[in-house]
C-alpha cells in the first residue's frame, strides 16, 4: 500500500471540504408532499371520564377509516371548574394533560399511533395537540 497521498488527492479533499454543498443523508427519511387527511374532534364541556371515552372511539374509528391526522382540541382549562376541587391545581386543565396521559398509558391505542404533537397555533396551539395515526394495513 502507497502511504503517500498525491498533490491532485489533497486539492480534491481541500476541495471538497471547502465546498459549502452537503452530501444527502441516505438514512433520513424526509416526508415530502404528504397530504394528511384529518379529522378533529373539541372536548371543551366534557368529564374527564366522557373525554377519554370519546377519544378513545374516535382514535378507533379514525383508524379504520385509514386517516393519517387527528387534531384532539382540549382547550387551555381557563374555564374549567377544577377550583372547585382543592388536590387539583388552579394553574393546571383537567383535560390538556389527562387525555394525552390516558391515550399514551393505553396499549390498544398505542399500536395505532405513530406519534402525538403539540398542534400549531392555527390548529388550537397549547389547547390542542396532534395524533400522527399508523396505516392501517387491513383497509
Amino acid at each position: 500500500m502507497n502511504d503517500k497521498i498525491s498533490d491532485k488527492d489533497k486539492k480534491d479533499w481541500e476541495n471538497f471540504i471547502n465546498n459549502e454543498a452537503k452530501l444527502t443523508d441516505k438514512d433520513f427519511k424526509k416526508r415530502t408532499n404528504k397530504n394528511f387527511s384529518t379529522k378533529s374532534i373539541d372536548l371543551h364541556g366534557y368529564t374527564l371520564e366522557e373525554a377519554n371515552k370519546a377519544v378513545e372511539n374516535f382514535i378507533i374509528k379514525s383508524f379504520l377509516e385509514s386517516v393519517n391526522r387527528l387534531i384532539v382540541v382540549t382547550g387551555k382549562g381557563i374555564h374549567s371548574n377544577n377550583e372547585n376541587n382543592p388536590y387539583v391545581s388552579k394553574d393546571l386543565s383537567i383535560l390538556k394533560f389527562s387525555v394525552p396521559e390516558f391515550i399514551s398509558n393505553n396499549k390498544k391505542l398505542m399500536t395505532m399511533i405513530y406519534d402525538i404533537q403539540d398542534a400549531k397555533i392555527e390548529d388550537g396551539g397549547s389547547g390542542a395537540f396532534y395524533i400522527y395515526l399508523k396505516k392501517n394495513k387491513k383497509a
